[in-house]
């Protein structure tokens, strides 16, 4: 059987993350240098290193099996591909943005107006529903600087923290799309997944919790299991002084801060955090 075939970005803001990703799954990717093909080291698998708009063309033609990439580029595609995974890394917005001293201050005010963008479908679709025409001009890279040549009067990209719109005197009008990096698969994939699949939700499961543990006095239990169910429920070791335990538990990373102070508040002394490394439920 031959191995799993992954595109994956070769340069940009995602292709360092997936390759972290597929490492802690305990597939390694040796460096590629020049090569576009490269087998991993232990496990069945190649990686094709790609540009990231070729990554759903290359899994809808069956030329691999599995691809990662960013979720509004699978959607400017418009190919027939599955997003099996959202990956939790790479979060970034499609947003319409204008100069700073521009009139256009809602998605109304565009209306009639000529809009430079990289995503021509996707930006011509959400207009559309929005019931608003715009002149798309479709340029691939350096959208930033089309309004100070007097191309469009706005555009639509990717804005991850703002700091470049900034940079070229722009603003944000509204979003469009939130996105991240997904994992993605043609519908009849030949072979099978599930241990790569198992592989990467350990680790995404992982990422998402904190192992903590912390000594608290016995009659405060009950009060911190109401607050601590964890996977099942929280493990207690008695420490070497009467009336003391040793609560072992995890909490979802969004929740820790909240969980801490309320620990705090109960009597919990010498709170411990670990990452932790992988996850299988």
């Amino acid at each position: 059987m031959r191995p799993l075939r992954i595109a994956l970005q070769r340069k940009g803001r995602l292709a360092e993350d997936s390759l972290r990703l597929l490492s802690e799954a305990g597939i390694a990717i040796p460096a590629a240098g020049e090569r576009l093909r490269v087998p991993a080291l232990n496990y069945p698998m190649e990686a094709y290193l790609l540009r990231d708009d070729d990554i759903p063309a290359y899994v809808a033609d069956g030329v691999v099996d599995l691809g990662i990439v960013g979720e509004n580029v699978v959607h400017e595609s418009e190919k027939d591909i599955q997003i099996v995974r959202r990956l939790g890394f790479g979060r970034c917005r499609l947003a319409l943005a204008v100069p700073r001293e521009s009139p256009i201050q809602t998605l109304d005010d565009i209306q009639g107006k000529r809009v430079a963008t990289g995503y021509p479908r996707l930006t011509q679709r959400y207009f559309a529903e929005a019931g608003i025409s715009v002149k798309i001009h479709t340029l691939h890279g350096s959208t930033e600087i089309a309004p100070s040549l007097g191309l469009a009067e706005g555009i639509v990209d990717i804005v991850a923290t703002g700091s470049t719109l900034l940079l070229h005197g722009l603003r944000e009008v509204c979003t469009f799309l939130h996105s991240e990096a997904v994992l993605i698969q043609r519908p009849h994939i030949e072979l099978p997944i599930e241990d790569f699949l198992f592989r990467i939700d350990a680790v995404l499961a992982a990422r998402q919790q904190k192992y903590i543990l912390f000594n608290l006095p016995e009659s405060a239990l009950p009060a911190a299991v109401r607050l601590l169910p964890g996977l099942k429920s929280p493990t207690v070791m008695p420490l070497a002084e009467k009336g003391w335990i040793s609560v072992h538990t995890v909490v979802e990373e969004g929740r820790f801060w909240e969980v801490a102070q309320q620990l705090q508040s109960i009597g919990a002394q010498g709170i411990l955090v670990m990452h932790i490394e992988k996850l299988i439920r």
